[in-house]
Formats: C-alpha cells, sequence, structure tokens
C-alpha cells in the first residue's frame, strides 16, 4: 500500500513540474548550487588542514635521535647542514636550528640543525702561532681562540725576558724548543700544551773568582754573572774602597762548585795589592 502512494506522490510531482517548467529548471538549478557548495566547502576543510602552521618545537640541547622523533611526531623534517665540536659537550646534540622554537611554519617544513661533533677537530703543531721565544701569557691568549688549553709546567733559568717559552710539551712529549720542532703533531682542540718557560731567578753557575782583583772589577764580575756583591769587609786602611783590591771571598773559589743565579758572594778588601797576587 506504502508503495503505490509513493508512487503516486512522485507521479504527482512530475505531473506538477511538467504543467510549470520554469520552476522545474529553478529547482534543479538550486540544487546544482548547493551540491557545488558543499563541494567546495568540503575541498577547502581538507586544503586548510593540510596548509595549517604549527609551531616549531624546541630541540636545542637535545640528543640527535630523540629531536628526529619530536619532529617527525609534528609533521617536520630534520636536516643536519653543519656540525661542530665544543669542549666540554657531548657528540649528537642539537645547538643550533633554522626555523627557530616557536615560529609558525606550514607542516611538512624542514627544520635544519648543527649538532656537536663526537670527535675534537685537530690542529696541527706548524700551524700554531709561533710559540718559542715568545712570552706565555700572549700565546696562552692566542692559544686559547684555537679552543687549546695552556699550562706552566716548570721554569728554567736563562738569561733573557723572564716567562718566555722556552719548551712545549703535548701528552708528556717535548715537541718545541730550541733545537726541536715537531711541525706534523696534532693536537685536539681542547687539549693541553704544557710550557717551560725563563726564570731570572732560576739556574746556576760556578762561583767566580774575585780574589786579587780591584773592588770595582770584582763588582763588574759578578754583576755579568748575574751575581750580587755581598758583605764588604774592610782590613787595614782603604783610602778609595773602588781601587782596594779583594783578599778573600766567601764562597770560595774553587773552579767546581755552583751557586744560585742572584746569590751574593762577601768579600775582605784591602788597601794595597795583597803580596800572593804579585
Amino acid at each position: 500500500m506504502s508503495s503505490n502512494k509513493n508512487k503516486s506522490a512522485v507521479s504527482g510531482i512530475l505531473t506538477f513540474f511538467g504543467k510549470h517548467p520554469i520552476l522545474k529548471h529553478l529547482v534543479l538549478a538550486s540544487l546544482f548550487l548547493l551540491n557545488v557548495l558543499m563541494l567546495t566547502l568540503l575541498w577547502l576543510g581538507i586544503y586548510t588542514n593540510h596548509g595549517q602552521k604549527l609551531s616549531v618545537p624546541d630541540l636545542i640541547d637535545e640528543e640527535y635521535s630523540v629531536a628526529r622523533k619530536t619532529a617527525k611526531k609534528q609533521s617536520f623534517n630534520l636536516v643536519v647542514t653543519d656540525s661542530v665540536y665544543l669542549i666540554g659537550k657531548e657528540g649528537g646534540l642539537i645547538q643550533k636550528q633554522n626555523p627557530s622554537a616557536g615560529a609558525m611554519v606550514k607542516e611538512n617544513r624542514k627544520i635544519y640543525v648543527t649538532m656537536t661533533k663526537f670527535t675534537p677537530d685537530k690542529i696541527k703543531v706548524k700551524d700554531l702561532p709561533t710559540l718559542y721565544g715568545n712570552d706565555f701569557s700572549q700565546k696562552k691568549t692566542e692559544l686559547e681562540y684555537r679552543g687549546i688549553k695552556s699550562t706552566i709546567k716548570g721554569r728554567k733559568y736563562d738569561p733573557g725576558e723572564p716567562n718566555h717559552i722556552l719548551e712545549v710539551y703535548y701528552e708528556d712529549n717535548l715537541i718545541i724548543d730550541k733545537d726541536k720542532f715537531e711541525g706534523d703533531i696534532d693536537i685536539d682542540k681542547g687539549g693541553t700544551l704544557e710550557f717551560v718557560v725563563s726564570d731570572r731567578g732560576g739556574g746556576e753557575i760556578t762561583i767566580p773568582s774575585v780574589v786579587c782583583m780591584t773592588y770595582n772589577e770584582a763588582e763588574f764580575l759578578l754583576e755579568q754573572s748575574k751575581l750580587k756583591m755581598g758583605i764588604v769587609n774592610k782590613k787595614g786602611e782603604i783610602m778609595d774602597q773602588t781601587e782596594a783590591y779583594v783578599l778573600s771571598q766567601n764562597p770560595p773559589y774553587d773552579g767546581i762548585s755552583k751557586i744560585s743565579m742572584g746569590s751574593s758572594i762577601d768579600v775582605t778588601i784591602v788597601g794595597t795589592k795583597p803580596d800572593q797576587c804579585n
């Protein structure tokens, strides 16, 4: 019974539109426009979701494999463009990223990153600034710019300026001194060079003999030997100390014994030339 009713209703509608063709065309046109509108809205929804903007995650100091998973989850691709060795940083950590964290970009955008190296860069000794004979403090600063540490392991007497480099060691091996230059040795960035520097107060010298010299001659010799005139004992009448003669000295001269640079030698002087000096 209901089927017959439906057929009857459809037949009535068709008869109605048959009698009113303009109205039929208006209805069809309306249905067409409605379908077009619905399809357009559906397409816009899909397009908008596809091109939606996302906030870039913060990947700084994340381990590369973890950062890659984080980026992939949020529809980003991670691309490594550079790697650097940083003292005190383990390898594989993200240090820079572009776009930066929080930037709003479209999905599937690439994030370009710089990560830390696992092994240090190498610097050859011949590519370092000239070290031997130069001021330690100045060269320490220059080496710091290259990522190399410096430390003083010892001092040696040298008549020149103090704190100048005399020897250079790397991993307990002598690589530079006045007669040696190991230019092809590789120094790790972050490594340490050890230095022996000059010191005017160190070193020893054989005790010189000043007996029988005039006071002036003895004072000059001691000064040239990096020694000093000590206590001056006067014996007898002395009219002019500078022209007096050295009768004895302490410590005495024996041709073997040594004395530290900067030490003093005491003398006893007399007004006339001693008989032992004739």
